[in-house]
């Protein structure tokens, strides 16, 4: 047994045991560092492998001089009896390695302490919980880019998320138009800034490159010097270190990020380089989505700005008023639609025309805007209305599509203080007519759908509308709405004419609202067709005026 007094490392490493082992059998040639410290800590034996790791600690020193003050001060804690150290290991570091010490006590109360290098393990949990972090990171930046098609936004959250966890500040660059590039600044602050900027792509190392979609420049390439002011955040400072990579678009590059630290601080590694691609891909794909969407929105918006409705009010003193409602509640377009065609004159008539194209949604939507187009083109015959849906029909036989529509036509012109009307039904619901005492009739019109036969048949009508009287077209949408108490009846005609009748006198706005609150009130959330409403009313006091005040009204949807 080690005697507790202090004894040459000769003697403690060829007598010393340690729980009745022989010390030079047992552990004095064992592959890891192993230190034996008496209670009072004092140093008992360095076997062969912790000598290289302590050159200066010698038996009988005092363990408090050891070089490792982590493990002389696990060791008092351990020893201290009034502590419950329940020999846990401990880590630290002994020179440029990371040990683990784990202690164990002698039967004469000495602490054998193994140590353990585990640098290679720490390195590949610090490895693993780097990459864990990094992760977490882009799935988050995934998830922020993502929740906004705003093309603006995303550049901002690019620039806010990269200045957080990539450098110190970022810039993101979108492809210039002319030499004006637009901008997002985010500097340590963590407040983006979005501006314009004037510059020659050359000016910027690297820049140029990024924005064409080429591979990025080594940092170690570019000088942080040679970085123009006007990509800098103002509370950067001196830059030390900049990276300039692509953001990847759909085919072409959405832009490019400049990423910068401030002088003193630890340049671009390689790996942070290639991390920083994985973020500019997300971010590059965000934002490309972004501007597609931006580009899809604008051209439909250019498309549907015919079909729109404008405000109808009087035309040749008489009013228009009309109403839709798609068959989607998210849908702006669908099979139902109606034009007004102001005459060229006071004197001359206009041409109203509501219709319903077999099917719902985008594609009929076509088919109406194709409809439209050809009715426009026929307008220089519009006063004879069976030659005008003859032409129609036949057009729409010679096209590829298979759809078919129901129309009515009316032609409108004021008489004196009478409004006179031709109306023509090409397989439509007749219109209806209300007059000032209530009473609703209906026009003597029918005819065959057109699209579908060879040959379209239709009768006109001749309608008069004295002041306050109104004449009501209508698509089937309204008539078949399925609603009710039960959710399973029909709107039906006999509604329509009941709700019809309590309109005399009212302008032609007020008519068509009153059918299309009534017709919303019976659907309520259930399901139900395109609905299209056109209001002809003869005024009480006329006057005359264009669609809107200064243009031709047209709707289509």
């Amino acid at each position: 047994m080690v005697k507790s007094s202090g004894v040459s490392a000769a003697t403690a490493t060829a007598t010393a045991s340690v729980a009745g082992v022989d010390v030079g059998a047992a552990w004095q040639s064992a592959p890891h560092p192993v230190l034996v410290i008496s209670p009072s800590g004092v140093v008992r034996a360095v076997n062969d492998a912790a000598a290289p790791l302590f050159p200066a600690m010698r038996a009988g020193a005092p363990f408090d001089d050891a070089p490792a003050r982590w493990l002389a001060d696990a060791h008092q804690r351990f020893t201290d009896p009034l502590r419950s150290e329940d020999g846990d290991p401990v880590r630290g570091p002994v020179g440029d390695r990371s040990f683990e010490a784990r202690p164990s006590r002698a039967e004469n109360g000495d602490v054998v302490w193994w140590l353990v290098d585990d640098t290679a393990r720490r390195s590949a949990e610090d490895a693993l919980r780097a990459e864990r972090e990094r992760t977490g990171f882009l799935a988050q930046a995934s998830t922020e880019l993502l929740a906004s098609l705003n093309a603006g936004r995303c550049m901002d959250v690019t620039a806010r998320l990269a200045a957080q966890h990539l450098a110190d500040a970022a810039v993101v660059v979108t492809p210039p138009s002319g030499r004006r590039w637009t901008v997002s600044f985010c500097g340590p602050d963590g407040q983006v800034v979005r501006d314009k900027a004037v510059a020659d792509p050359a000016s910027v190392p690297g820049l140029a490159e990024a924005l064409r979609g080429f591979p990025p420049v080594p940092s170690r390439w570019i000088d942080p010097a040679a970085v123009p002011d006007r990509f800098k955040p103002s509370a950067l400072g001196d830059i030390g270190s900049v990276v300039v990579t692509p953001l990847p678009g759909h085919g072409v590059a959405a832009g490019a990020l400049i990423l910068m630290r401030r002088s003193g601080h630890a340049a671009f590694n390689e790996s942070e380089e290639t991390f920083a691609r994985l973020f500019a891909a997300r971010a590059g794909a965000a934002m490309s989505a972004a501007r597609l969407y931006a580009e899809q929105a604008a051209i439909t918006r250019t498309l549907m700005r015919e079909l729109l409705p404008p405000r109808l009010e009087q035309v040749s003193g008489v009013e228009f008023a009309g109403g839709y409602r798609a068959s989607n509640d998210t849908d702006r377009v669908g099979g139902d639609f109606y034009d007004v065609h102001a005459g060229a004159g006071p004197d001359e008539e206009s041409l109203v025309v509501l219709g319903d194209v077999c099917g719902k949604g985008l594609e009929a939507a076509v088919q109406t805007g194709k409809i439209r187009n050809t009715l426009h083109a026929l307008l220089p015959l519009a006063t004879d209305h069976q030659r005008v849906l003859r032409l129609l029909n036949g057009a729409l036989l010679d096209s590829d599509h298979t759809r078919f529509a129901t129309l009515v036509l009316a032609s409108v012109a004021r008489r004196g203080g009478t409004v006179r009307l031709r109306v023509t039904s090409a397989g439509h619901p007749a219109p209806l007519v209300v007059r000032v005492d209530g009473r609703v009739e209906e026009a003597d019109t029918r005819g065959s759908l057109v699209g579908a036969l060879p040959e379209v048949t239709s009768k006109t009508a001749s309608l008069d509308l004295a002041p306050g009287e109104s004449c009501l077209l209508y698509t089937d949408g309204i008539t078949e709405a399925m609603g009710g108490p039960m959710g399973e009846e029909l709107f039906g005609e006999e509604r329509l004419r009941s709700a019809l009748s309590e309109c005399a006198g009212l302008p032609a706005e007020a008519v068509v609202e009153r059918i299309r609150m009534l017709a919303a009130q019976w659907v309520g959330t259930g399901r139900h067709d395109d609905m299209a409403v056109v209001a002809i009313t003869a005024p009480h006091h006329a006057h005359l005026s264009a669609v809107d005040g200064h243009t031709r009204g047209r709707y289509t949807a």
